[in-house]
């Protein structure tokens, strides 16, 4: 396993991405709507792991709710998995609780999160690796 990504609720993904683009060199970068978490984001690509700027595209988004309580900031971890199913299954069997259940999250991967209560604080995101 290792670190995915950080990801970033902002209000703004075009201006965070300026603002990034400011402090470090991104080697690409992939911006695309997720329907059903109702964001749009920005991948930053950077040399062996990314960053995820994360605008609501909804008022009922998640991203909305957090922004409106926590302004923008630090949003989630996200860890990939070797087997996201089996990772799933073991991290629940030793007790994490869940938030929601397995989806689709950026680059059409499953994903799910873990509760920032089992997880010291954090949210917690557990993803697909990227096929390339």
């Amino acid at each position: 396993m290792r670190i995915d990504h950080v990801a970033i609720a902002v209000n703004n993904v075009d201006q965070a991405l300026k603002n990034y683009e400011k402090l470090i060199r991104v080697d690409k970068v992939h911006i695309e709507s997720v329907a059903n978490e109702k964001v749009k984001v920005a991948i930053l690509e950077l040399q062996d792991t990314r960053i995820e700027l994360m605008e609501p595209t909804a008022q009922d988004s998640p991203i909305n709710k957090f922004l409106n309580q926590n302004g923008e900031g630090l949003h989630h971890i996200a860890i990939t998995a070797d087997n996201i199913e089996e990772d799933i299954l073991k991290a629940c069997s030793n007790g994490l609780r869940m938030l929601g259940d397995v989806r689709k999250g950026s680059y059409d991967r499953k994903i799910t999160f873990f509760h920032p209560k089992s997880m010291n604080g954090v949210l917690i995101e557990m993803c697909e690796a990227i096929s390339h």
